[in-house]
């Protein structure tokens, strides 16, 4: 299992701090300072479940001065997404967790954090 932090959120921390208490296997991967390349981001969304918009961080600076808001959100602008994410991962979602069984939880609630344990 692998978690993805900015140690500065709380969200992460709170994660980190609920996968020690249940004795958890895991890596921490500072994402901000190790950051994921375009093919790493489209394996995550895989795992996820989800779009490159959906793990997005849309009010972040960047993203208004990319004006991600204004983009389309459809097959044809993915990749266009996931270049952004991978140029600008304070953009990223976070945390998220890679589960051992190939699955990936955005882990922002204790509840997700719990789903990723089960797996």
């Amino acid at each position: 299992m692998e978690i993805w932090i900015n140690p500065a959120c709380s969200k992460c921390r709170s994660a980190i701090s609920l996968l020690d208490a249940e004795g958890a296997q895991y890596t921490v991967r500072r994402y901000l300072e190790d950051v994921p390349a375009e093919d790493e981001i489209r394996e995550v969304l895989g795992r996820l479940g989800l779009e490159p918009w959906d793990i997005t961080r849309t009010q972040e600076a960047a993203a208004k001065e990319l004006g991600l808001k204004d983009w389309p959100r459809d097959a044809g602008a993915r990749d266009r997404w996931i270049a952004a994410l991978a140029a600008h991962p304070k953009l990223i979602q976070r945390p998220i967790i890679t589960a051992d069984d190939g699955t990936a939880v955005v882990a922002r609630t204790e509840d997700a954090v719990r789903d990723a344990l089960s797996r």
